[in-house]
């Protein structure tokens, strides 16, 4: 009995010590803070709630059940809605809609879409040597250093902005659906991934121990090794096709043979690395300027993630004059707020947090974006917008990437209360925003690094 006591003794002092530290947790504290469950009616009916049912369905607000109006007063025509699957590429659907809406409309197309594997494959290649340049440039610092350390933290991934869509769609050009269909590893891209992740983590320790007319040279071994892996995981990337086009009622209209790049100049024929503008929403930096982040792009002789920073409302000036000439745009936001994924809506009065928890969240905007609460980090296609007798905007709806069935009709509709708060990014054509705002970028833009929060990859 005595031993057992001295070894219970024994195995208490360490704790006993470590918990006398200053700004640990005490006896003291410890029976203070447990009072914050003090085991009433309303908490116990919580804690047996929760206990089986996950917090978005006992959060969701009763008094808000009611389906939002569908109707718009201007809408952007698209056929067909696209579903990215198990994959971070919302930033190239939504990119590739923008110009897949542009076509239909056009050429009086019935649903059609580009290959979104097809520039995927070119994605993750140019990611692959993005990564690879950025360790031999780097590789007389550190490896501890923030700039190294960021770049082993994110050697691949498929999440991106539009930046990506212009710099890869101008350099590689576009092909149907038909000519380079999805693959089980372009719909589920954790796992191809992974094994790239580590491959190029392998090469990133064996080029830092190079000089650089070796490291260059090896460089392009590396590559070949990567591209066959994206070979067997995605396919082979078509350089000439075939494609028959048909009108929308289904009669023949022509038949030729292409080039990603001759399809491209026929089909698309825009000006993507020019022609667009990219506006933000960031309250936590100084509006009216113009900012860069520095990595923030898929091409390593790219163009790196360039946004003018703008109050809501001068944004949402321009998304109405694009929405009203049937033009639609790359829109990004912290979709997962309040999202009510049966509804396909996005509303502030969705979910009511406060009265579940008896608590209250009071951080706004800018708040969320400083610590890290809230960011960018999903892509959609702006199409509508409903706006009262004034010309005020009531509601917005995003044209999504989750497939035909999910939200409304493959749409999520948000009202312009949820559009303040958690949309950030917009990209509109230039003749849609004013001399003002187009003169903002004649000045050098102000370089953010690339751990800034904004640079988070929509996925």
């Amino acid at each position: 009995m005595k031993k057992i006591t001295l070894l219970l003794f024994a195995a208490m002092v360490p704790f006993a010590a470590y918990s006398q530290k200053s700004g640990g947790i005490t006896p003291q504290m410890m029976e203070q803070i447990s009072r914050g469950y003090s085991a009433t009616p309303a908490q116990k009916a919580v804690k047996n709630a929760l206990a089986k049912n996950p917090i978005s369905a006992l959060a969701v607000n009763g008094d808000n059940l009611s389906m939002i109006d569908t109707h718009f007063s201007d809408v952007v025509r698209t056929k067909g809605r696209t579903d990215q699957e198990s994959s971070g590429r919302c930033w190239l659907f939504s990119g590739l809609n923008v110009l897949r809406a542009r076509m239909i409309q056009k050429y009086d197309l019935g649903d059609f879409e580009f290959s979104q594997n097809y520039v995927s494959f070119y994605d993750l290649l140019e990611k692959s040597n993005l990564f690879l340049q950025a360790i031999i440039d780097t590789r007389d610092l550190p490896l501890d250093d923030r700039k190294v350390d960021w770049l082993l933290q994110n050697p691949i991934g498929d999440g991106g902005q539009f930046t990506g869509v212009s710099n890869l769609i101008t350099k590689y050009g576009v092909v149907p659906k038909s000519v380079m269909p999805e693959t089980y590893q372009s719909n589920n891209t954790s796992l191809m991934r992974s094994i790239l992740s580590q491959k190029l983590l392998q090469y990133a320790l064996e080029l830092r121990e190079m000089n650089k007319s070796r490291a260059e040279e090896r460089k392009t071994e590396m590559l070949t090794v990567i591209y066959r892996i994206l070979v067997e995981c995605l396919g082979v990337p078509p350089t000439e096709f075939e494609w028959t086009r048909y009108d929308s009622k289904g009669n023949f209209v022509s038949k030729k043979t292409y080039t990603p790049k001759t399809f491209y100049d026929e089909y698309v024929g825009t000006d993507l690395e020019n022609n667009y503008v990219m506006l933000m929403n960031d309250p936590t930096r100084e509006f009216n300027k113009v900012y860069e982040i520095e990595y923030d792009r898929h091409v390593y002789d790219g163009d790196n993630w360039l946004y003018v920073n703008l109050p809501i409302e001068r944004i949402k000036e321009m998304a109405i004059a694009s929405i009203k000439d049937s033009t639609a745009m790359y829109f990004s936001c912290d979709v997962r707020k309040f999202l009510d994924s049966s509804r396909g809506t996005l509303d502030l009065a969705n979910m009511d947090y406060p009265s579940l928890f008896d608590t209250d969240f009071p951080m706004d905007k800018k708040e969320r974006i400083q610590t890290h609460a809230s960011g960018s980090s999903h892509a959609m296609t702006l199409i509508a917008v409903d706006l009262d007798e004034n010309g005020a905007p009531r509601k917005w709806m995003v044209e999504n990437s989750w497939g035909a069935d999910s939200g409304y009709r493959g749409n999520l509709i948000m009202t312009d209360e949820w559009f303040n708060e958690y949309m950030f990014r917009l990209v509109v054509e230039r003749k849609y925003v004013p001399s003002d705002v187009l003169d903002m970028l004649k000045g050098k833009p102000e370089m953010l690094p690339a751990w800034d929060p904004m640079f988070l990859p929509e996925e």
